[in-house]
């Protein structure tokens, strides 16, 4: 079969359309013919190695196909049963070896694609606005790149939970994108400082909470954008990590909270990803949440997708498609 290979970490170039062996299921797992695979900045600190993964291996970290075949033990799926995962890797590939508890069934009326561009970012926008801030009815949220992937799926979130959206943004095109998700207010950063931007809409209170995936370039805003015991949820590093932070800062900026969560910590039992991924799907059938898939790649154009991501020429989800 054709998957994509990461032989020595670096940038998009590293990422390499080679012929392996199809792998067989082993005790607990499931082959499944991939349908699409999402492409994510996870995905690319694994293959620059800001993220350490042994070498060689193959990248990402989340998809959708159908059940090819099963391994001993498993009595929760079938062959042909459809299937989506997340935090599982190996799914820039034609298939995938997917352990049978990390995956879920894809409810009828759900495509595959759709499936596989929700999983991730759509659990991980799950956990953020329920759990690491359970955004309340009346409070505003600044959404940094909310023209992407997670920001289009956060601020919808936000919304449908009674929070205020105050988005960013680079371009004229973006800002509309965030606006026909809901941001009530949009600033585009490359003509505007945020922190004055925010003060300025908020009455000089600042923000309940900031989700920033940006990390390293907009750390400063963020904490600066803050109320007094406001809460900054740093959960990506687009930009770059964030250098190391003198806690005396967020006393400064307001007795504030900083946190760094990931997806992982918040599927930690079959129970808890169930009803991430099931609320998710629950919404996308009643309208709460749109997936917007904003560009589909082919499996050979794998760096094509990374380079594109990384240099925030995107909107809404990536697909990679075997």
């Amino acid at each position: 079969m054709r998957a994509i290979q990461v032989r020595r970490n670096g940038g998009p170039e590293v990422l390499e359309l080679t012929e392996i062996d199809t792998p067989g299921p082993g005790p607990g797992q499931l082959l499944v013919e991939v349908a699409a695979s999402g492409v994510n900045f996870i995905d690319t600190y694994q293959r620059s190695g800001i993220y350490s993964v042994p070498l060689p291996f193959t990248p990402g970290s989340e998809g959708a196909g159908r059940v090819a075949a099963i391994g001993d033990g498993v009595t929760d799926f079938a062959v042909g049963d459809h299937v989506a995962w997340a935090m599982t890797p190996g799914s820039y590939a034609e298939r995938a070896v997917v352990p049978a508890d990390k995956a879920v069934r894809v409810p009828d009326g759900v495509e595959d694609r759709t499936a596989a561009a929700a999983m991730l970012q759509g659990m991980t926008a799950h956990f953020l606005v329920t759990s690491t801030h359970p955004v309340a009815v009346g409070e505003t949220a600044l959404v940094h790149a909310a023209a992407g992937g997670m920001g289009l799926l956060l601020t919808q979130l936000i919304k449908a939970r009674g929070g205020t959206v105050i988005g960013t943004v680079s371009t004229a095109d973006k800002e509309r994108l965030a606006r026909e998700a809901g941001a009530d207010q949009v600033i585009r950063y490359t003509e505007a400082d945020v922190a004055e931007s925010v003060r300025e809409l908020t009455g000089g209170r600042g923000v309940d909470v900031v989700y920033d995936g940006v990390g390293k370039s907009t750390f400063d805003a963020s904490l600066a954008s803050l109320r007094p015991r406001g809460v900054l949820v740093l959960f990506g590093a687009a930009s770059g990590p964030v250098p190391p932070v003198d806690p005396q800062r967020l006393n400064s900026a307001g007795s504030v909270f900083l946190t760094r969560p990931s997806l992982a910590h918040h599927i930690l039992s079959r129970a808890e990803l169930d009803q991430r991924a099931g609320d998710v799907f629950g919404w996308i059938a009643d309208g709460t949440l749109t997936i917007r898939v904003g560009a589909t790649y082919p499996l050979a154009d794998a760096r094509q997708a990374h380079e594109d991501l990384e240099g925030r020429r995107t909107t809404g989800k990536l697909l990679l498609v075997p």
